[in-house]
């Protein structure tokens, strides 16, 4: 399209258009398996902005994909021409109303951010995806999303009272539901509004056409079905039937993926908040039909939950970071479990339910475990069922399980012999499948898994969904039940429902939208569903050379397509977890976990440059990742953006030379160890106005910032005065690492961990060492890698004595874990340091769990302590150590700071272009925190810059834990 246009495009919009070669690639895909690049991407700021889109598109013949969290799995969030995102600007909770228990809100609001501000109300909004944390009303309500408590609160079609809505022709329309005199009155005059009523009455008043509906559509009692659009539910009311209920277009409107009006309002029933009372069977099975066979009998049962996870949804969390905790309920290997909540209004009735739940499993003997979860453990539980489908990106390699017949539902009676024929066709295939459903529902999330860059592999794809979609005709049963039509499915639309019901669907299209500028290609008239896919077929697969080892991805570009698009690097900073802080502050989709593998993705495969990472484009994505490597544990692909963008430094910065700032933030330790020759002068200079705002303008850090202070001092001495103190009383040995930051900034910290520890009786050795830090920062990898061989030879007998290698500051320890691994050959000798090296913490809550650490010798001295982690700590150990160890003194009170990333980051906080986004980042949840607590409450902060953001953005002085830990010795 004429680039001029789109610049007058932009310039009408008070919100913001892009169509830059960076946001046309994060916006063309979804969490589906396609691809389609768009024209550009607008961020509306208000309904008049949505108007001017309309209008250009009718105009130029483009059409318009809305968009919220872009979680698609069907492919409806993409498309060839203007992708319309209100996540950013379309997010206000409007009014409530709770007499009513109604909510209106605007599309761009988050599902469980809206029960957040419900629950004080004692309102709730009951649809619940796995997606929860970050889908947006607006794709739930284009999605007819379900969830796992649609068996009690129905599915989000059940829910929606009334929607605003601007039409294709620019014109507004608020629907609702409508007495048979509101009725007459919205079919008069010659508005499009007033057409669309009078065509649909006459369309549906057909008593042939409500015959071919009722007896083709899904069977009645399937409540999960998005097949087409929902005329069938428009014909439930006192219009065409004997009915209490009114007709209400929102009912239509709902699961019809954005293609029949531009919504800007909806209004939602709401429920009153759960009983309090809770427990959960997770019953286990050794087949899978042992398993399906227990769900009808289970569900005579008032459930609330009733979810099934299958082995290989199972095995996949395994080797997830953040979900392997939450497996703690699992016993042996099963092939499949039943996840079943019971819940009440008190513990006598809670008990009885469970009692007689237990009875009905008993009585089938088919399960052969089942443990009753309670309280957070049914949360952990839950979380572990929620992050499946993600989960199910962590395949290595390039077979996955691909989502195209992972939507059907069928009736209960329906679903073990369902099961059996689809277990046929798939082993008629050779292939193997996910089984994972919200078996309650008779909803089943059934993936094959097939390599979409073969094209034998892409016939499988439509030769499978075909058969699956006939089965599923045959059952009656719905083929997309939750998910929606999008691309992979709309297809199949005429067989599900038969040729005459879906010429209706298309003369409602037409109806509604006669130029097809909303969302064109979804649910009538479609895409094919096995082209415009992610991958190009049968290409020939780039070679990637990096410095870091990715062998554990097959590869960089295998590590950067593990990201399915699920989106859990958009929750924001209301929700549980640090990823994505840089989105968090922003809320663009350019600084996404999920934006940057997709960009990288992107340009690795398809630039034509012979450094493919030499993108101006790719160093905008990468720009605000903090590395906090949050996603590495939290996405779960495991999608590690701060490895990529390290070797993305790398290979630009090898195309473009590096930047003088690169270079002293990366030989940081050097130029440290020069002025601890001279730290008087050297300090004094930092802290001169004059002379440090000169130097700081320089080399670009933020003139807010105070430079660290340098220092000399001789730990060696420091120990053996220690250890004269103290002889005799070593019970263990082990080895203090004096980092780079200890050595020269946190001296007082080095020194309080040598106190303690050589006080508790340990026999304490160091080993001084540059982590390689800084180098890795700021993508320096070849210095890192010579620097990671050196410590490995001088680390040679210590590891080899198998003694235990303790760390004060948690990115220069944990980088022996973590990037240590990617650089260096020698994978024995790397098993053998990343299995004995421990943050302080670590060590010290272990031997408190021996006995070998006891409170006597803490002071009883009361004390109220807040604890930030480090954000490396969170993503490869966990904050309870610390929380554990500084509870060891009897009187301490002490409490985790819920924070994410504290935004400093290394170098990243100061530097002058990204201090502002720092500062936001820490005020999300840390500053906050920090400064809502009393002037003598103690902050616990085990990073150095966590320490120093923390003073910039609070003007408190937070302490490492060891720190605190030492001043309450006794002994």
């Amino acid at each position: 399209m004429d680039k001029n246009l789109l610049k007058d495009l932009s310039k009408k919009l008070k919100g913001e258009f892009f169509f830059d070669g960076l946001s046309k690639a994060i916006y063309a895909t979804d969490a589906s398996v396609y691809r389609m690049l768009p024209i550009g991407v607008a961020y509306p700021a208000n309904t008049a902005d949505l108007k001017i889109l309309i209008d250009f598109a009718s105009k130029n013949k483009v059409g318009l994909i809305p968009r919220t969290a872009g979680t698609s799995l069907a492919g409806q969030c993409v498309g060839d021409g203007i992708v319309v995102d209100v996540s950013r600007h379309f997010t206000k909770i409007i009014r409530l109303d709770e007499d009513k228990k109604q909510v209106t809100v605007q599309p761009g609001v988050v599902r469980d951010e809206l029960n957040q501000y419900l629950k004080p109300f004692g309102l709730f909004f009951g649809p619940n995806t796995s997606t929860s944390n970050r889908c947006m009303i607006g794709g739930m309500v284009g999605n007819n999303s379900s969830g796992t408590t649609s068996i009690q609160y129905g599915v989000t079609r059940d829910k929606v009272i009334a929607m605003q809505c601007i039409l294709s022709d620019g014109s507004d329309a608020f629907f609702t539901s409508l007495s048979n005199k509101e009725f007459e009155r919205k079919q008069e005059g010659n508005s499009l509004e007033a057409k669309i009523y009078r065509s649909l009455f006459e369309e549906l008043s057909n008593p042939h056409t409500q015959d071919q509906i009722r007896t083709e559509f899904p069977k009645p009692s399937i409540h999960r079905r998005n097949t087409g659009y929902a005329v069938d539910e428009l014909l439930k009311n006192n219009i065409f039937e004997d009915s209490d209920s009114q007709f209400n277009l929102c009912k239509l409107l709902s699961g019809s993926e954005g293609t029949l009006a531009f919504t800007t309002e909806v209004t939602l029933q709401l429920d009153n908040l759960p009983p309090s009372f809770s427990a959960m069977v997770a019953t286990h099975y050794k087949t899978l039909e042992d398993c399906l066979s227990d769900v009808a009998p289970v569900m005579q049962h008032n459930l609330h939950l009733c979810e099934m996870m299958d082995k290989v949804i199972l095995d996949c969390t395994k080797n997830n970071r953040a979900q392997l905790a939450n497996r703690f309920f699992v016993e042996g290997d099963p092939a499949g479990i039943l996840m079943l909540e019971v819940k009440a209004n008190s513990e006598e009735e809670l008990k009885q339910q469970l009692e007689s739940l237990l009875k009905t499993i008993a009585k089938s003997g088919l399960s052969y475990a089942s443990p009753i979860l309670y309280g957070d453990d049914i949360n952990k539980a839950i979380e572990l069922r929620k992050a499946g489908l993600g989960l199910l990106g962590n395949m290595v390699g390039d077979k996955k399980a691909v989502a195209c017949i992972e939507d059907t539902a069928v009736a209960l009676e329906d679903l073990k012999d369902f099961i059996g024929e689809f277990t046929q066709i798939m082993k008629g295939y050779g292939q193997d499948a996910v089984y994972y459903a919200h078996a309650g529902a008779g909803e089943l999330h059934l993936r094959p898994i097939l390599n979409l860059k073969k094209s034998e592999d892409v016939v499988l794809f439509r030769s499978i969904t075909t058969d699956v979609a006939k089965l599923t005709k045959k059952y009656q049963g719905s083929f997309s039940g939750e998910h929606g039509d999008g691309i992979v499915r709309a297809e199949f639309i005429p067989l599900m429902i038969g040729k005459a019901n879906y010429e209706l669907l298309q003369r409602v299209k037409q109806l509604f939208d006669p130029n097809g500028i909303l969302n064109p290609g979804k649910i009538v008239d479609a895409y094919p569903m096995d082209e415009s896919l992610r991958y190009e077929v049968d290409r020939e697969e780039p070679q990637v050379e990096t410095v870091l080892d990715f062998s554990d991805s097959e590869g960089i570009l295998k590590a950067a397509e593990k990201c399915n698009g699920s989106g859990d690097c958009r929750k924001s900073h209301h929700m549980n977890g640090a990823m994505c802080p840089s989105y968090q502050a922003t809320k663009n989709e350019k600084d996404t976990t999920r934006a940057r593998a997709n960009a990288l993705r992107e340009f690795l495969t398809n630039s034509e440059k012979t450094n493919r990472f030499d993108h101006e484009e790719l160093k905008t994505a990468f720009d605000l990742c903090l590395s906090c490597k949050a996603c590495a544990s939290e996405c779960p692909s495991n999608v590690d953006v701060a490895a990529l963008k390290a070797e993305f430094l790398y290979h630009y910065q090898e195309a473009n030379g590096y930047s003088l700032r690169s270079k002293l933030f990366a030989y940081n330790t050097q130029f440290n160890a020069l002025g601890s020759l001279v730290p008087g002068i050297t300090n004094w200079v930092y802290r001169s106005k004059s002379i440090g705002g000169m130097l700081k303008k320089a080399i670009g850090v933020a003139p807010e910032r105070n430079l660290p202070n340098v220092g000399r001092f001789n730990f060696d001495d420091h120990l053996k005065k220690q250890r004269a103190e103290h002889t005799g009383t070593s019970q263990k040995k082990v080895v203090l690492y004096v980092d780079e930051f200890v050595k020269y900034l946190d001296i007082e910290v080095g020194k309080d961990a040598i106190e303690l520890l050589c006080k508790l009786g340990y026999d304490v050795t160091l080993f001084y060492g540059e982590s390689g830090r800084t180098y890795l920062s700021k993508g320096f990898l070849k210095q890192a890698k010579k620097l990671v061989a050196k410590n490995m030879e001088k680390l040679k007998d210590i590891l080899d004595e198998g003694l235990p290698i303790v760390g004060l500051e948690p990115s220069a320890i944990l980088s022996f874990r973590d990037e240590y691994q990617k650089l260096y050959h020698d994978k024995d000798q790397l098993f053998k340091l990343a299995s004995h090296s421990f943050l302080i913490e670590e060590f010290l809550a272990t031997e408190i769990a021996a006995g070998h650490i006891s409170s006597d010798s803490f002071t009883d001295e009361e004390k109220t302590i807040k604890i930030h982690g480090h954000c490396h700590q969170k993503a490869l150990s966990n904050q309870k150590v610390t929380f554990d160890i500084l509870n060891l003194p009897k009187n301490y009170k002490v409490t985790i700071i819920p924070s994410g990333c504290c935004g400093m980051a290394g170098s990243f906080g100061y530097e002058k272009e990204h201090y502002e986004v720092s500062m936001q980042v820490g005020s999300l949840k840390l500053f906050p925190s920090i400064n809502k607590s009393a002037e003598d409450t103690l902050i616990a902060a085990n990073g150095t810059s966590c320490r120093h953001q923390i003073k910039d953005g609070t003007k408190r002085e937070a302490q490492h834990p060891v720190s605190i830990l030492r001043q309450a010795l006794i002994v």
